[in-house]
């Protein structure tokens, strides 16, 4: 089993279908979970578990959400970034500018905050990981679902793009790429699919887990497919 034992995990998004279930991994192999959410009240209890609020849209939460972690835990040994959502349905000529600027937010730029603000904290401790989780849509678009297409296939860019900078850092930047996960949202959504086809949140965890863990080293700019077998 990975061993975190004295590491501190950034998780945004930690209060989700995917996120509930990469707190508990992390948790489970020993290290201190900063849990970055929204609103609402904190999805876990545990004495390992460091409660922060936060809108990761705006540049200033991101900021405020990485330097409280630190702050309060120490270090930050790793950041994952689970933050997304999911709207379309329409052509690109009707989308409208709401549903565009709402995807990008969500799934890119608060991604580009969150890295940001953790990357110096990462650089000066001379190790790190960043692991952001996107969608089969970056890589596969899927007409009518431009906006989250096109923000999923950004935040890939980004990835690829920061792992390009960090060579040499010993910091590392990866994406994994799931396909339809199957949380209680999913299946409210489509309660007709065959929920056996999709991804679990554990299987996606336990990917996370390695990539965050010093037998990753030599991982650096994946771009990693998790499709279950839908």
């Amino acid at each position: 089993m990975l061993e975190f034992t004295d590491r501190v995990i950034l998780v945004t998004g930690a209060s989700g279908g995917l996120g509930s279930a990469v707190t508990k991994a992390f948790l489970d192999a020993g290290a201190t979970v900063a849990g970055v959410f929204r609103s609402g009240a904190p999805p876990v209890s545990h004495e390992r578990f460091l409660s922060i609020h936060a809108d990761l849209a705006v540049a200033e939460d991101a900021a405020h959400a990485v330097e409280r972690a630190r702050s309060q835990a120490g270090r930050l040994d790793a950041l994952i970034h689970l933050v997304g959502g999911f709207a379309g349905g329409q052509s690109v000529a009707a989308t409208d500018d709401a549903t565009w600027k709402r995807m990008l937010d969500m799934n890119l730029n608060s991604a580009f905050y969150a890295m940001r603000a953790a990357l110096p904290v990462l650089l000066a401790a001379g190790r790190g990981r960043i692991v952001a989780v996107g969608s089969k849509t970056a890589v596969e678009p899927v007409a009518k679902l431009s906006a989250y297409g096109v923000s999923k296939a950004a935040l890939v860019a980004l990835v690829r793009t920061l792992a390009l900078e960090l060579k040499g850092a010993g910091i590392t930047a990866n994406a994994v790429l799931p396909s339809v996960i199957d949380t209680p949202t999913n299946r409210a959504a489509e309660p007709a699919a065959d929920f056996s086809r999709w991804v679990t949140p554990q299987s996606i965890a336990s990917l996370i887990l390695w990539l965050a863990s010093d037998a990753a080293a030599d991982v650096n700019g994946a771009v990693i497919p998790i499709y279950g077998v839908g």
